[in-house]
């Protein structure tokens, strides 16, 4: 099994990045009836604030990730994962890759937000530790909010 590789997002990596988000988040559209946010996200801007890092499995693009700090926590954005890269523990090493710099950085929690329809990331989000927070309309979206204390 290839390694899983996880490095700091270069502005050469905005295409991947797009194409990710838009490949990984397609299945959703039809149960949200839009676009789920990550597919418009200013990853250009992302990208040089320095919250966006990328997966790759050997040479590949495999997905990515961004975050940010937010008051005691880090924040969680968005994650995506090819769909030819789905199921090789992408998705899962990324989300733990930012466990490990939110502990690193002395941050209290990790904070993450997903659609109540996005039925596979509520249980995966609860079988990696986090915790149901609250539930709500957001921006025209119905979120449910996560935090896994570190």
């Amino acid at each position: 099994m290839t390694t899983v590789e996880i490095r700091p997002a270069l502005t050469t990596d905005l295409p991947d990045i797009q194409n990710c988000a838009l490949e990984a988040y397609a299945k959703y559209v039809e149960r949200m009836d839009r676009e789920p946010a990550p597919m418009s996200a200013e990853f250009g801007i992302q990208i040089t604030n320095g919250y966006v890092d990328v997966a790759t499995l050997g040479s590949q693009f495999a997905g990515y990730v961004v975050f940010y700090p937010k008051g005691d926590h880090l924040h969680l954005e968005s994650v995506a994962v090819r769909p030819e890269c789905s199921g090789q523990g992408v998705g899962k090493r990324l989300i733990e890759h930012v466990e490990h710099h939110a502990l690193n950085a002395g941050y209290k929690a990790v904070e993450l937000y997903t659609n109540e329809v996005m039925t596979e990331n509520l249980a995966m989000y609860t079988r990696m530790g986090y915790i149901e927070v609250d539930r709500r309309l957001e921006a025209g979206f119905n979120r449910v909010f996560f935090r896994k204390p570190i």
